[in-house]
């Protein structure tokens, strides 16, 4: 949101308070906490009838400062994210004439005495950002610009027409020279943030908007430090393009919440936002197979399934798993957890033989929004399960489902009666749940506990999905439970998978796609997916032939589509290849892939790694958006184009193509041109690539059936380390040398190591 007209005016009916010193510092045990009045005190005189701000510092786990601004503190609690790392406050607080510090292991928060207001924030002993003069504001809107958001020129956020708040408080923080910030949430339009405005309000808007399923108030940093705002409800950031020189944040209210996360790395912070959020959890290695899917609103029955099923086999695809969209209820029924018995008639039956004589694991769909045609709506009236209105009617509309209600999770007992749908389903033979929606929140409603609706419009989706991965835990297992979600909010992380949502069926959107995923995967996610193929209308040939290549070298791959099958045969003879030389290819390479989700689960680091977070002294990485690591060491840059001609960038060193063995020096740019069975995937120079020898399912024993294919490198030793889906490690000591290597483990396996 824009308070400001140019650099010297504010916009009509703007009224804006700034803290103009920090006229008081001191201590109480390891807080720091600074008055700033928003005028500058001379006199005693100056002390009367103005607002001040009151900004208290303190850190809730090493090498992370919070800092909270108040104005008026005597209103409702802030509800902010459930934060499980939080330690509660640490550090070590300093004050002198100067002002004060607060240290927290390698990350120092400064706040100078006197005028002008000035925080700094420094990472060993370096300042990165900081907040100074008119950065922190507090904003009154007058009448003028209350009564719409047209006359001052605010927007807030308004998909609903929600129109501005009367009071606002912002932070600014400094940008640097070359800096570039990243995050925000799964975003589909420019990778770098800067010179945007971008909103925290989930919306089910596609993936051809500014608009987003997934909100994440974090932001990322190429100088090394990262930003979480600990606000769920609307946050809206300027991204360079209000104060070109910082990065504004603001939220409606008396008060604003932050923390700046240390590195110095990009990694770095990942690794400690993750470790205040939560970590991504393991997965099971069957959800890195292929899924299918029935697609959205094509016909199909039981005997159709089966056609799909058998017709992978019959064509040497391995499938994993195999999805059941909406259409498994009947129309006008979802979500009632009733399969349609006119084309499933026996469903028990039905996914005992997915399980046991097709081989596979099985996924359904499900979503909050309860019909009032199906036979949950009645229960949830008369246990009171459903959000209400103000006047205590229950709220329903008719988007997506005739007479749609939303189950109130903030109700323990609705909570419950939700997952007890869940626990049925998944006791019948559902292994994952795909947890569609969630951002359609209305603001005029109450809900159970009495949060306010525009806290729970982003925060909704993370109830909802951990109401369900609870249940999948508990049947299933630690790392057994997998969701497939479309929304999220910070947190999310720890209920993965999550998929891109809805594009469409051409290049472009397939590279927005990954502009998207690598938004999140720099949010603090650890797992993404996406439609392969594309979800709104049908590719040609071609373009799903490319989406396929790609798909199958992210973390999770997914054919599924809209009115059209994804079926590969559906599109020429040669897609079928594809689609089995590519799925053959990520399953051998499952014992290396599964080891990259053990470190997502340690350390936060997503899987697919954007260029600058793999590469953070590279200058050339930090825009780079069609390309990513897959892993430590396997480089990806798919193919956007018919031609298939693709150009991508090499760092520094030695990397060998994993498909052609060709050696190709980096530290610069490379064109490639590309059939339709290939593409650039780059080994890092020095890395052992532990292949399996199988590829017809991803679930197979990766400590005995794997060989490790050693990369050039300099001669030494080298480590790999290995780890079987049931959690057994093995590390691997590898010699190099004179072009031959061998192997050592500490478990006493023998190994067969190759020099590539």
């Amino acid at each position: 949101m824009k308070f400001t007209d140019g650099f010297w005016m504010r916009r009509p009916g703007v009224t804006a308070h700034y803290g103009q010193e920090a006229y008081d510092v001191w201590a109480e045990g390891s807080v720091l906490t600074a008055y700033a009045p928003t005028k500058r005190i001379v006199g005693r005189g100056d002390t009367l009838n103005l607002p001040m701000l009151t900004v208290t510092l303190s850190s809730p786990l090493e090498g992370i400062v919070k800092v909270r601004i108040d104005h008026h503190q005597g209103g409702h609690p802030h509800r902010g994210f459930a934060l499980p790392g939080s330690q509660g406050e640490i550090g070590e607080v300093v004050v002198d004439d100067e002002g004060g510090t607060l240290t927290s292991g390698a990350i120092t928060a400064r706040v100078s005495k006197g005028a002008p207001w000035k925080l700094d924030f420094e990472v060993d002993g370096k300042r990165v950002t900081g907040s100074g003069h008119k950065s922190l504001g507090y904003i009154e809107l007058g009448k003028e610009s209350t009564v719409t958001a047209e006359p001052a020129g605010l927007v807030g956020y308004s998909p609903d027409g929600m129109a501005p708040h009367s009071t606002y408080v912002h932070e600014q923080l400094d940008l640097d020279v070359a800096e570039t910030i990243y995050g925000l949430g799964e975003r589909f339009g420019t990778f770098v943030k800067n010179g945007q405005t971008v909103d925290m309000w989930n919306a089910d808007g596609g993936t051809s908007s500014e608009q987003a399923y997934k909100n994440i108030p974090f932001y990322l940093s190429s100088k090394g430090y990262g930003v979480l705002v600990n606000h769920p409800e609307h946050v809206s950031f300027e991204v360079g393009s209000e104060a070109v020189e910082r990065v504004q944040f603001s939220t409606a209210g008396e008060s604003l919440e932050y923390f700046v996360i240390a590195g110095p790395t990009p990694a770095d912070v990942i690794r400690r936002y993750t470790e205040l959020s939560g970590r991504p959890p393991r997965v099971p290695a069957w959800s890195f197979g292929l899924w299918l899917t029935t697609s959205f609103t094509t016909e199909y029955d039981e005997e159709t399934v089966n056609s799909f099923v058998d017709g992978m086999a019959e064509r040497d695809i391995p499938l994993s798993v195999f999805h059941y969209d909406c259409f498994w209820m009947r129309e006008f029924n979802w979500t009632d957890g009733v399969w349609d018995e006119r084309v499933f008639p026996d469903p028990d039956l039905m996914l005992k033989r997915m399980h046991e004589d097709k081989g596979l694991h099985v996924s359904a769909w499900i979503n909050p929004y309860i019909a009032q045609r199906g036979k949950m709506f009645r229960e949830g009236v008369e246990g009171g399960y459903l959000v209400k209105r103000a006047d205590g009617t229950v709220w329903q509309w008719d988007q997506w489902q005739a007479g749609m209600a939303l189950v109130d999770f903030t109700n323990p007992e609705a909570t419950a009666w939700f997952q007890e749908f869940v626990r049925t389903l998944v006791r019948q033979g559902v292994d994952a749940i795909k947890t569609d929606f969630g951002e359609r929140i209305p603001t005029d409603v109450v809900w159970h506990d009495g949060t306010d609706p525009m806290t729970m419009h982003n925060l909704y989706t993370q109830l909802y999905n951990e109401a369900v991965f609870e249940v999948l835990k508990e049947e299933k297992g630690e790392g057994e439970a997998v969701l497939f979600a479309r929304s999220a909010t910070a947190g999310g992380q720890t209920m993965p998978v999550h998929w891109g949502g809805d594009n469409s069926s051409s290049y472009v959107s397939m590279a927005e796609s990954l502009r998207g995923g690598l938004s999140l995967l720099s949010s603090g996610f650890g797992y993404w997916s996406h439609d392969i193929g594309g979800f709104e209308g049908t590719p040609d040939a071609g373009v799903f032939k490319r989406w396929l290549a790609f798909g199958l070298m992210s973390s999770h791959s997914r054919l599924h589509g809209s009115s059209s099958y994804r079926v590969p045969w559906a599109f020429d003879d040669e897609a079928v290849d594809v689609a089995r030389t590519f799925t053959k290819l990520k399953l051998s390479l499952m014992p290396y892939l599964f080891r990259t989700s053990a470190q997502t689960a340690e350390s936060g680091l997503p899987m697919m790694r954007p260029m600058f977070m793999a590469f953070p002294g590279d200058p050339a990485t930090q825009h780079l958006d069609r390309q990513y690591m897959l892993g430590d060491d396997l480089l990806v840059a798919p193919v956007f184009s018919e031609s298939g001609e693709v150009m991508f960038y090499l760092p520094e060193g030695t990397w060998t193509s994993l498909l052609t063995g060709e050696k190709v020096q980096g530290g610069r740019w490379v064109a490639e041109t590309h059939g339709f069975e290939s593409m650039p995937l780059y080994v890092r120079e020095g890395a052992v690539i532990p292949r399996g020898t199988r590829t017809d399912r991803p679930d197979y024993d990766f400590l005995e059936e794997v060989e490790l294919h050693v990369y050039p490198g300099p001669d030494g030793e080298r480590t790999v380390v290995l780890e079987s889906a049931s959690g057994e490690v093995d590390t691997v000591k590898v010699t190099v040398g004179d072009g031959v290597a061998t192997a050592v483990s500490t478990s006493g396996r023998t190994y067969t190591a190759t020099v590539v």
